[in-house]
């Protein structure tokens, strides 16, 4: 019994953590949604400290040994990432514009491939959702890049505190679902 109890406990716990979580991406969502251009500053300066940890990691690499052409290859790697790191960190605003225009051809890509994936797959049931979103990525992307370097301000900001709202929903029913579950089962 006193077992149960431990597990009935620590699914508590996780579950609440897991809520707690999900109001957080909520809020931060809705945020970056209000305020788009601040959240696109935040996702640069986030990309050029990644970067910047990236270059420290691939000149660790270079002790690892393997040859000279793997620790060149790893200098130099280092070398990119760390001058685009810095960059990124000493002029965000800038890394945003570029940072939209990468964004806009991602979602170009996406849309081609998944509109060509459509016609291959037609025959297949759910092969419509995949015209709906080669079509929606597509168009999209032409629009950030249209309006490019205007869209800067709200592409990044705005695409990230959807994700962010609907990750957090998504994670706060999964959550809910668990506790529901958990309640059902000690019923």
């Amino acid at each position: 019994m006193a077992e149960e109890r431990g597990v009935i406990d620590t699914i508590n716990r996780a579950t609440g953590w897991h809520i707690l979580a999900a109001i957080l991406f909520i809020v931060l969502g809705i945020f970056a949604i209000v305020e788009p251009t601040v959240a696109a500053l935040g996702v640069a300066l986030l990309v050029g400290w990644l970067l910047i940890f990236g270059a420290v990691a691939h000149l660790i690499g270079t002790f690892r040994g393997g040859g000279a052409k793997r620790v060149i290859f790893q200098i130099l790697s280092a070398i990119v990432f760390a001058v685009a790191g810095i960059y990124m960190v000493t002029h965000p605003v800038m890394a945003i514009g570029t940072l939209t225009v990468l964004l806009a051809v991602a979602f170009i890509v996406e849309g081609i491939f998944e509109i060509i994936g459509y016609f291959r797959l037609q025959g297949l049931r759910a092969s419509g959702w995949m015209l709906f979103n080669g079509i929606v990525a597509l168009l999209l992307g032409i629009l950030i890049w249209v309006q490019w370097p205007s869209s800067s301000v709200w592409a990044i900001g705005t695409l990230v505190g959807v994700n962010l709202l609907v990750t957090g929903i998504t994670r706060l029913m999964f959550g809910m679902a668990g506790r529901r579950a958990l309640r059902q089962a000690t019923a």
